[in-house]
C-alpha cells in the first residue's frame, strides 16, 4: 500500500514570479496588437513556470501536483479572441512529455465560481466553460486529471440544492462528467452528503479529512469503505486531502504546516484498507510543508517512507 504526498499550485521554494494575470479591464483597455503581445508574454510565462515547477517537483520526488486554470488568465471569457492552445503548441508539448516521463498526476480545483446547483442558468453556463478549459488544459497535458468540486450552495433548503446538483450534473457533456469528483465541504455538504451523491451519480468522491473533522460526527471508519468504493472502476487511485487547523479558534482555516502527530493518526486509519492513495496536503506551506513532514516521517520511521511516498504494510 502507497500513500504519494502532493500539494497544490504554488511553489514556495522556487523564486519565480509565479503565474501572472490580466484583468478584463486591463486587457480591453490595451488596442488589439497590445492585447496580444501581452497575453503571449503572459501565458508564455505562465507555462514555462509551469515546467519548471514539474521540473521542480520530479527533481524532490514529489509525484502529486494540482494546477490551476489560472494559467490561461480570462480563457472562459467568449469574447477574448486568443488562441491559448495552438499558439504555444511546443510548450503545451514539452510540458506534457515531462509529466508522462516523470509519471506525475495532475488534477484541478477549480474556484468557488465553478457552481453547478446555482438556479441561475447563467452562473450554470459559466460553470460549464470553466470545466471546458479545464478538460482542454488535461487534453493538451495527455494526462488522464481529475477536477474537483464542491456541491456548493445550499442556502435554506440543502436537500433542494442537492438535487439540483444532480439535475444539473447529468446535463453535462459525458466527457466533463467522467472527469469530476466531489469532495466534502466544511460548512454544508458533509462526507455522508457527498458520498451519497457520488454513489448516485457513480463518480468518485475525494474525502477532506479536514473538513469531516468540522463538519461531521460519524466516524470516518464508516464511511472510508464506501468512499474507496467510489474509486472502483477508475484508473486513477483514490484521492484525499489532509490539512491541519490553523489554531483551535480558527479550525476551518488551515495552518501553514501539516501536524506530524495528527497525520500518523490518519495513517493508522488508512492502513486497514490496503489501498494506493494520493494524499493532497493543502496547507498554507505548500511544497515546504510536504517536505518538511517527509522529514519528520523519515527521521522517525525511515522505513516507511522514500521519495515522499509513504509505504504501509
Amino acid at each position: 500500500m502507497k500513500l504519494r504526498l502532493g500539494y497544490a499550485v504554488k511553489n514556495l521554494t522556487l523564486e519565480l514570479n509565479q503565474f501572472r494575470t490580466i484583468t478584463y479591464t486591463r486587457y480591453k483597455s490595451l488596442d488589439k496588437d497590445t492585447a496580444i503581445k501581452v497575453m503571449d508574454e503572459i501565458v508564455t510565462h505562465n507555462l514555462n513556470t509551469l515546467l519548471t515547477v514539474i521540473d521542480y517537483n520530479y527533481k524532490h520526488k514529489i509525484f502529486f501536483y494540482r494546477l490551476t486554470d489560472d494559467i490561461l488568465p480570462l480563457a472562459t471569457i467568449p469574447n477574448i479572441n486568443y488562441d491559448y492552445f495552438n499558439k504555444h503548441h511546443k510548450l503545451w508539448q514539452k510540458i506534457a512529455a515531462k509529466i508522462q516521463k516523470y509519471g506525475m498526476r495532475i488534477d484541478s480545483h477549480p474556484s468557488q465560481y465553478c457552481l453547478l446547483n446555482s438556479e441561475k442558468e447563467q452562473v450554470y453556463e459559466n460553470s460549464l466553460a470553466i470545466l471546458e478549459l479545464n478538460y482542454q488544459i488535461f487534453q493538451h497535458l495527455n494526462i488522464e486529471g481529475q477536477i474537483i468540486l464542491h456541491v456548493g450552495c445550499g442556502k435554506n433548503n440543502k436537500e433542494y440544492y442537492k438535487e439540483l446538483f444532480i439535475q444539473n450534473f447529468l446535463k453535462l457533456p459525458e466527457h466533463i462528467k467522467k472527469l469530476i469528483t466531489l469532495e466534502n465541504d466544511d460548512l454544508i455538504y458533509n462526507s455522508l452528503d457527498t458520498l451519497l451523491i457520488c454513489e448516485k451519480l457513480h463518480i468518485p468522491m475525494t474525502l477532506d479529512y479536514h473538513h469531516h473533522q468540522i463538519n461531521s460526527s460519524i466516524k470516518i471508519q464508516d464511511l472510508l469503505p464506501r468512499i474507496l468504493n467510489t474509486w472502483q472502476n477508475h484508473k486513477l487511485p483514490p484521492k484525499m486531502h489532509f490539512s491541519s487547523p490553523k489554531n483551535s479558534h480558527e479550525k476551518r482555516s488551515h495552518h501553514f504546516y501539516i501536524s506530524y502527530h495528527a497525520f500518523l493518526i490518519f495513517l493508522n486509519i488508512l492502513k486497514f484498507y490496503n489501498t494506493d492513495i494520493d494524499i493532497m496536503l493543502e496547507c498554507k506551506g505548500k511544497d515546504e510543508a510536504l517536505l518538511k513532514l517527509s522529514r519528520q516521517i523519515k527521521f522517525y520511521y525511515p522505513h516507511l517512507i522514500k521519495n515522499n511516498t509513504i509505504y504501509l504494510s
